[in-house]
């Protein structure tokens, strides 16, 4: 099986002149999938079983720096520095490994979210999107945006659909290497479409994605229809897209979230990341709805949930959600 560091090797070119800046900095915005990423075909490169679909948020998301020291890693998580068996600094301190030239060589991070971590906002995809830029700025290595997509892939699958703002295309490729599996930007533009954050917990959630997907896909669930519903879901939302249609894009991206989560709970053991809020959450906006209210949620793993609607809807949906945080992902 092709290792992540012989993918690493290669992108990079460890033969390159090595002219390390004193530090690299980058920020990578939060993306929320409308089409979601549930199932991996290759667990160490994370290269998924679909193609997925994302909105990235370009006023929320991590910034990290990054600096070379001799040493163990020191890693600093929204201004705390972690002690080294901290499950976040174990992770990113074995990722670190796949970019030390000696075995002695260290490495200071600093990283900030805007969003909790942990807790299915994707801090994980904008963290390691991020420290992708970073490394990429402190060692000048002047990758382009594919072959930074494939790197930061390696760290979090939804990762490579972090380097871009707005809609965003990852394509699960079919090569054993994964060089076919990264992300691209799509040229569609919503000026109106809201995207509102409704924080129900800022707890890390217990099951991880990367746990949750192998139970769901290994698990005896309904798994094998997933792929063909993307598959449509894909073509149908593509098509809202172009109408500029954010009521067909909402009740798309609702009835895949939905499909996902479906999913999840008939595994065997079952998975569920709904909190009691979520649900209520999820009520409260079906009864509006049914009342005339055109939104739409949409959920990723865990208890949080993301609302889609018209500019024009703000205010009712503040109304009915006094706590959410309402994102423009697009420019006018």
């Amino acid at each position: 099986m092709i290792s992540a560091q012989t993918i690493v090797n290669q992108l990079i070119h460890q033969n390159a002149p090595y002219s390390p800046k004193t530090e690299g900095t980058a920020f990578a915005p939060v993306n929320i999938a409308l089409i979601k990423y549930w199932g991996k075909r290759n667990n160490a490169l994370n290269l998924p079983v679909t193609d997925s679909l994302s909105i990235g948020l370009r006023t929320l998301g991590t910034t990290t720096s990054i600096r070379l020291h001799q040493g163990q890693d020191i890693i600093y998580l929204n201004n705390e520095r972690l002690p080294f068996d901290h499950p976040f600094a174990q992770r990113t301190s074995r990722y670190l490994d796949l970019f030390r030239r000696q075995p002695n060589d260290g490495f200071m991070v600093m990283t900030k979210n805007d969003v909790p971590t942990g807790a299915g906002l994707a801090s994980s995809a904008s963290g390691y999107a991020a420290l992708v830029l970073a490394l990429n700025d402190l060692f000048q290595w002047q990758l382009d945006k594919t072959q930074l997509s494939i790197l930061a892939r390696i760290g979090s699958g939804s990762a490579c659909r972090s380097l871009w703002d707005g809609l965003v295309h990852w394509h699960a490729g079919q090569q054993d290497d994964g060089l076919d599996s990264y992300a691209t930007p799509l040229v569609y533009q919503l000026p109106t479409l809201r995207i509102g954050l409704l924080t129900l917990s800022n707890k890390t959630k217990p099951v991880s994605s990367r746990i949750g997907m192998q139970q769901t896909v290994h698990g005896l669930s309904l798994y094998p229809a997933w792929k063909t519903m993307v598959d449509t879901h894909l073509t149908q939302i593509t098509q809202a897209f172009e109408k500029q249609d954010i009521n067909g894009i909402g009740k798309i991206s609702e009835h895949n979230a939905l499909a996902m989560h479906a999913t999840m709970l008939s595994a065997s053991p079952a998975l569920c990341y709904f909190l009691p809020e979520t649900l209520a959450t999820l009520q409260t906006l079906w009864s509006a709805r049914e009342a005339g209210l055109n939104c739409w949620a949409t959920l990723d793993a865990g208890p949080n949930v993301k609302l889609l609607f018209e500019a024009e809807t703000a205010h009712d949906v503040k109304k009915l959600f006094p706590d959410i945080n309402i994102i423009q992902p697009f420019v006018s």
